[in-house]
C-alpha cells in the first residue's frame, strides 16, 4: 500500500485529497507547513509527495531544491494556485515530476499519482546508461560527454534517460511528453524539440537522431 505525503496548508483541500486517496487504497499523511513537510519527505518513508508551493515556514520551491539533492527518487506532484508559465517551468526544472493548477479534478490527480507510482514500481534500472561517449549515472544524477562533466536540468536528464533506455527505438513526441513530462501538453507544443536541442548542445550534436515525421532516436 503506497504512502503519500500531502504538504498543503489549506485544510479543505488537503482533507479532500486525503479522503479521496484513502478511498482508493492509499495511505495519506497530511502536513500543513513547509518545514515539517520537508522533514517528513526526507525520512524515506513515503512513495510520493503532493506539494503546494505557497506554504508557511518554507516555500515549496525550496522544498523541491532540497529533495532533488537528498531524495531525488521521490516523485513530487506540485498542486498549486500558481499557474503562470514561469512557476510551471520553475517547478519542473526544480525536479517536480508533475504540475497541476488549482482548481483541479480529483480524477485527474489520481491518474497522475498512479502513473508516477507505476513508474517508480518498475524494475530497478542499471545505475549507468551509456551511448557512444555519453554517460548518465542514475544514482548520482550526473551526466558526462567524453571526459567532460555536463550539468543537466532535471527535465533534460529525464529526457536523456528515456531516450537512452530505449536505444535504437524511435520515440514519438507524444511518447516523450507522456514519459518525461507526465501529462498532456498542447499537441502543437514544441517543448520536446526544444529540449532535444538542449541535449544536443550539451551532450553532442550526434547523440539524438531525428526521424522525420516520427520522432527521435538514440543509437
Amino acid at each position: 500500500m503506497s504512502r503519500i505525503l500531502i504538504v498543503e496548508d489549506e485544510a479543505r483541500i488537503s482533507s479532500f485529497v486525503a479522503k479521496g486517496l484513502k478511498a482508493e487504497g492509499f495511505t495519506p499523511t497530511v502536513v500543513g507547513d513547509g518545514i515539517t513537510g520537508l522533514d517528513y519527505a526526507l525520512t524515506g518513508e513515503f512513495d510520493l509527495m503532493i506539494l503546494d508551493i505557497g506554504l508557511p515556514g518554507l516555500d515549496g520551491f525550496d522544498i523541491l531544491a532540497r529533495i532533488s539533492v537528498e531524495r531525488p527518487t521521490l516523485p513530487v506532484i506540485v498542486l498549486t494556485a500558481r499557474d503562470s508559465v514561469l512557476d510551471t517551468v520553475t517547478a519542473l526544472e526544480g525536479g517536480a515530476a508533475d504540475y497541476m493548477s488549482k482548481p483541479f479534478r480529483f480524477g485527474e490527480l489520481l491518474a497522475r499519482v498512479r502513473l508516477r507510482l507505476r513508474s517508480q514500481g518498475e524494475a530497478a534500472p542499471d545505475d549507468v546508461l551509456e551511448s557512444a561517449d555519453v554517460r548518465l549515472d542514475l544514482r548520482t544524477r550526473r551526466a558526462s560527454a567524453g571526459d567532460r562533466e555536463v550539468e543537466l536540468s532535471a527535465r533534460e536528464f529525464a529526457l536523456a534517460e528515456v531516450l537512452m533506455r530505449n536505444r535504437g527505438l524511435v520515440l514519438s513526441r507524444e511518447q516523450l511528453l507522456s514519459q518525461v513530462w507526465g501529462y498532456d501538453f498542447d499537441p502543437g507544443s514544441n517543448i520536446v524539440d526544444v529540449y532535444v536541442g538542449y541535449l544536443r548542445k550539451k551532450l553532442g550534436a550526434d547523440l539524438v537522431t531525428t526521424v522525420r515525421g516520427v520522432g527521435y532516436r538514440v543509437d
